[in-house]
């Protein structure tokens, strides 16, 4: 049964989402400011947060900062604000997803059910192969993952994200793939695919505009391969 943790100073938002996660059988406790979730957090182990940005005490953005500093808990964002900027930094602050209200209870229903699939599927274990892309090393038991020697500070959508592109070394990946195998949903937007490329490349150490890892075919998809080698 899915422990949800509700982050809602609206009452009446508050008390429709608990009667609604409780009816689909879900487990849920809920609280009103950020200073309570972190502290529900602390000590409960949740499946997933639904985090308002509109708290009382802190805004939703600085309290997703301070949840992703104590826990890997999938997020989904709650918000009525619908700038695109805005929701680029969330999902780079390591939101796995986001609503704009007002939504429906079923929008919300599917929405978690694709971050339960998503964060069930990261648990699982993976074949023990380590990949090897260049100077790549990828460990997907141990889920760990290396650059000429150097250890990458993966979050677990960057190290899924990575393990599957390293694994078709060469191929171009369609977008809707990645969708279905990486983030577990047939359809959705392909900000988000690009906003976690964009966060996987600086961490590489390189940008769109001169790739060395991750190769952008504008309509068809992303591939990765190793560097070209340099001229002799």
């Amino acid at each position: 049964m899915p422990s949800v943790l509700v982050v809602e100073d609206d009452q009446f938002v508050r008390s429709a989402l608990i009667r609604h996660l409780t009816e689909a059988s879900h487990t849920v406790r809920s609280v009103g400011t950020a200073l309570e979730a972190l502290r529900e957090v602390a000590h409960f182990r949740f499946d997933v947060v639904i985090l308002d940005l509109g708290l009382p005490d802190l805004d939703g953005a600085e309290a997703l900062k301070m949840l992703r500093g104590i826990t890997d808990v999938p997020v989904i964002i709650a918000t009525a604000r619908d700038d695109e900027s805005e929701i680029v930094r969330l999902l780079n602050d390591g939101a796995d997803d986001y609503l704009t209200k007002p939504f429906s209870v079923e929008h919300l229903s599917a929405r978690m059910a694709a971050v339960l699939r998503r964060s069930r599927a990261g648990g699982e274990a993976p074949s023990p192969r380590v990949i090897r892309v260049g100077g790549l090393s990828i460990d997907p038991l141990r889920r760990q993952a290396e650059l000429d020697g150097t250890a990458l500070d993966l979050t677990r959508r960057e190290f899924d994200l990575l393990t599957f592109l390293a694994g078709r070394p060469g191929v171009v990946v369609p977008r809707k793939e990645l969708l279905a195998e990486v983030w577990q949903q047939s359809y959705g937007d392909d900000q988000t695919i690009d906003v976690h490329l964009s966060w996987l490349r600086r961490k590489l150490g390189e940008t769109a505009a001169r790739p060395r890892y991750l190769h952008t075919l504008r309509g068809v998809g992303v591939k990765l391969q190793p560097p070209a080698a340099p001229p002799a």
